[in-house]
């Protein structure tokens, strides 16, 4: 009797167990950077914190170093719910939702307290419902820090430096239209390309951040790093509607603040991570020189016309303005 007891109760304990894996949800996330990059490592801590608020219920895993795609191929698959999560910038949605061109024009942040304060407030959760229409349930903004160009050729000082410069751009005609309004000519090219492309001299230049001029090596291959900080359009955290919906109420608030919640480790990292990078690109003779940013302003003022049109994205573009 015993011995059918204790079976019982391990047949039991043993369907328990095939059930709860059969109940594990592990969603699916895609990044185009290196493992170990901060957006990377902040949505591992996401699912870290889903797991231990779901009971292990709900877990993520991340698809890093382009291993889906470039994020114009990702951004397709998560609307259509192939993936569940994507970690991307804004400027491939500004063709998408319009309004995700507003904090993506040039030099509309003061700094990046400034960004902080626009994006984790009432601003950044309207621009995130803008993305629903479309598919995408707008979860977080992640830093993406100060973007600047770099180029193989010589220091840029001033705009009329960039003339008939071969500038790799994001496929967005935002930054399209930014290299246009500065005399270079805009070159768009998924990110992993990049490289070999400095290496032949299809390309002359590109612009990012520390971080990313560090990791992919482009330093080497272009060494004239010039801090023009136009850009500091924060990096979007997106999840499927599709896969939005299949979550319960309850489940749901729990992904949207586990989000959150990852969003102070990615700008802990980040920061860490911009000191070491910008050390490293120094010390690997990278030339950096500071720019009069004042000319650079100056030409965007074509690119803010021809971008902020309607009366809604221009009470947008005020109300960014305005924020202290």
């Amino acid at each position: 009797m015993t011995t059918r007891r204790t079976l019982l109760a391990a047949a039991a304990a043993l369907a328990f167990s095939f059930g709860a894996a059969q109940a594990q949800t592990i969603l699916k996330s895609a990044d185009t950077h290196p493992d170990g990059y901060p957006t990377v490592e902040a949505v591992k801590y996401m699912g870290t914190l889903l797991a231990e608020r779901t009971g292990g219920r709900l877990g993520i895993e991340v698809f890093h170093s382009r291993q889906l795609g470039e994020e114009k191929d990702t951004i397709e698959q998560t609307r259509f719910g192939v993936l569940d999560l994507n970690r991307i910038n804004l400027a491939p949605l500004n063709n998408l939702a319009p309004e995700t061109q507003i904090p993506a024009l040039p030099f509309v942040f003061r700094s990046v307290a400034h960004m902080r304060t626009v994006m984790d407030g009432e601003i950044g959760e309207e621009i995130l419902k803008a993305l629903e229409p479309h598919g995408l349930i707008g979860l977080a903004y992640y830093d993406s820090g100060a973007r600047s160009f770099y180029n193989s050729k010589k220091p840029i000082t001033t705009p009329a430096d960039m003339a008939g410069m071969k500038i790799r751009v994001q496929q967005s005609d935002l930054f399209i239209a930014v290299m246009n309004a500065l005399g270079a000519n805009a070159t768009p090219m998924p990110f992993g390309e990049v490289f070999s492309a400095l290496q032949t001299g299809v390309i002359d230049g590109a612009e990012n951040n520390w971080p990313s001029y560090e990791s992919t090596r482009h330093f080497e291959a272009a060494k004239y790093y010039s801090q023009t900080e136009h850009s500091m359009s924060p990096e979007v955290l997106v999840m499927s509607k599709i896969s939005w919906d299949k979550l319960t109420p309850e489940d749901q608030a729990t992904v949207k603040q586990a989000a959150k919640d990852s969003v102070a480790r990615m700008r802990e990292l980040w920061e860490a991570n911009e000191k070491s990078s910008e050390a490293i690109v120094r010390a690997g003779g990278a030339e950096i020189n500071a720019v009069d940013k004042a000319p650079f302003i100056a030409a965007m003022a074509p690119v803010y016309a021809q971008f902020v049109t309607d009366d809604a994205l221009k009470s947008l573009l005020t109300r960014i303005q305005a924020v202290e």
